[in-house]
């Protein structure tokens, strides 16, 4: 009977120290959720910010277009200029023209009924005027934010501000400085930002869990409804039971960690392709001869919880599994959005793309970009396709896309030439424009090296077939007298630009036509 109840209470207490290892793995795992699920709701509030100033700042780009117009205030013009300002301007919904506080014209044309001009509830620091809460002459249209500013006025949603990547039950708040609300938030998420201290980050007030971000006086804040995430992190844990009963305190504690850690990094790619989290930084290509800049080169990012990972950790990842292709319909998304206006406004500048081996062998993206330009102002010949030469190992399916891009009015360019299987017979068989020389020769220039020649070769060879020559990863001065003086025809690297977000790369190229002047038209050269 002894020996029962020491078995009995081993049993127990051996439950026992599970069921406590369980529940105390249970509470700080709850914990650890809460604090995830608050880093998670101040990170779309700030995303919410991040979206809100960016639409301050492209409306208050359209207004000094408009401002600097010299067309006769609601003429034809000057309406087809609204209309432009308004699809230009993806967060107004409508821009008009007021004169004596009432609307004589917008992007709809010419108004003949007085619609007065909506009262200035605040100004921000670069004098843009803001009314809340108007109702456009809409049916069924919500409340509009008004933005002024001169004679202009635009309609915003509020609720387009606030439309970031969330799950269903979050609501976020969104104040601009001087705590001027901006959306219709619920009297408990704006009751929670009042009570929200200068230096609260987050939280649980009132059922409701919350982020808070902050940026220049912009503030906003994320809530999620404490019942909804309870019960979500209640499902976790009851995954985490049946193992914990097995492995005990040690291993289900190793356990919570893996169930926790993300998910494998194929199925990581595949949600941020499907999130569209992918953007484009431009390199500028320079003109040798002009030193003016002509074009980029459009290099993906994955814009990954606030930064931004480099291709060569997720290239061959997407390639391998077949994702490389929406990543490369998305850089083309990213181009139009982002260059449109520059590429109708300059038609001498050009950017390139860069075509994955895959879309080489079967032509897909050039039935994609026969879908797409044609909806744009982006001319055919502004977009170069640049094939490495991993895409050339079958060759004939080589010279089928390369000649249908040319035919469509495309440059194509083999880039990293000399670092994969091309060849002389390549370059002479293939309808080719240009040929990049990659950085790893143009880094043995002016060293005494085994390929520090190759360069020289490389350009006269490339001259031989009356190719464009880019040179790139140009870092030194030296570097650019020799290819200058060998006659390359443009070059890109570090010691002009480094890779540009969209905006700095427009800087960089509105600086470089003010100091060089406007390219020339580019034109391709005639068929081999």
């Amino acid at each position: 009977m002894d020996r029962e109840r020491v078995l009995l209470l081993g049993v127990g207490l051996a439950i026992a120290t599970s069921l406590a290892a369980l529940a105390g793995m249970g509470y700080l795992g709850w914990q650890s959720g809460l604090r995830q699920e608050q880093s998670g709701l101040r990170g779309h509030a700030a995303r919410a910010i991040e979206r809100t100033r960016a639409a301050f700042d492209e409306v208050d780009e359209a207004f000094g277009e408009l401002e600097r117009s010299t067309a006769v205030p609601c003429s034809p013009r000057h309406i087809e200029e609204l209309r432009r300002a308004t699809l230009d301007t993806r967060s107004a919904e409508d821009v008009g023209y007021f004169r004596d506080g009432r609307l004589q014209c917008s992007s709809w044309g010419t108004l003949y009924e007085r619609v007065p001009r909506a009262a200035v509830e605040f100004t921000t620091i670069h004098a843009i005027g803001v009314s809340t809460w108007v109702q456009p002459r809409i049916r069924n249209a919500p409340p509009m934010l008004v933005l002024h500013r001169g004679g202009y006025s635009a309609l915003v949603n509020p609720e387009r501000l606030v439309d970031v990547l969330t799950e269903d039950d979050v609501g976020i708040a969104l104040h601009a400085p001087g705590d001027h609300p901006l959306t219709a938030a619920s009297p408990a998420v704006e009751a929670l930002l009042a009570r929200a201290g200068d230096d609260a980050s987050g939280g649980t007030a009132a059922g409701q869990l919350y982020g808070v971000s902050r940026r220049d006086g912009w503030e906003a804040l994320a809530t999620r409804p404490l019942p909804g995430v309870a019960e979500r992190l209640r499902r976790e844990q009851l995954k985490l039971l049946p193992l914990a009963l097995v492995v005990l305190a040690a291993l289900a504690a190793l356990s919570v960690k893996l169930i926790r850690q993300r998910l494998s990094p194929l199925a990581d790619l595949e949600r941020a392709v499907r999130r569209r989290q992918f953007v484009v930084h431009y390199q500028p290509i320079v003109d040798l001869r002009s030193g003016v800049c002509v074009g980029a080169e459009a290099l993906v990012r994955w814009h990954r919880e606030g930064a931004l990972v480099p291709p060569d950790a997720f290239i061959p990842l997407a390639e391998e599994s077949g994702w490389i292709a929406a990543i490369t319909d998305q850089v083309l998304d990213g181009i139009v959005a982002d260059l449109e206006a520059e590429l109708a406004m300059d038609r001498s500048l050009h950017i390139a793309i860069n075509l994955c081996a895959e879309d080489i062998r079967n032509g897909r993206f050039m039935r994609v970009l026969g879908e797409v330009l044609p909806r744009t102002r982006i001319r055919a010949g502004q977009i170069w396709l640049e094939a490495t030469e991993r895409g050339f190992i079958d060759i004939e399916a080589a010279r089928l896309t390369l000649g249908e891009a040319r035919e469509a009015g495309h440059s194509v360019a083999i880039d990293d030439f000399g670092t994969g299987y091309s060849s002389l017979r390549h370059l002479q068989d293939l309808p080719l424009d240009a040929l990049k020389i990659d950085k790893s020769f143009v880094d043995t220039i002016g060293l005494d090296t085994a390929t520090s020649l190759v360069t020289a070769h490389i350009v006269e060879m490339a001259q031989e077939l009356d190719l464009y020559i880019v040179a790139e990863g140009v870092e030194t001065r030296a570097q650019l007298d020799y290819l200058k003086a060998r006659g390359v025809d443009y070059a890109q690297g570090w010691l002009f630009s480094r890779p540009l977000p969209a905006a700095d790369f427009i800087a960089f190229l509105r600086r470089s036509r003010e100091t060089h002047g406007a390219g020339p038209e580019v034109i391709r050269r005639p068929e081999r």
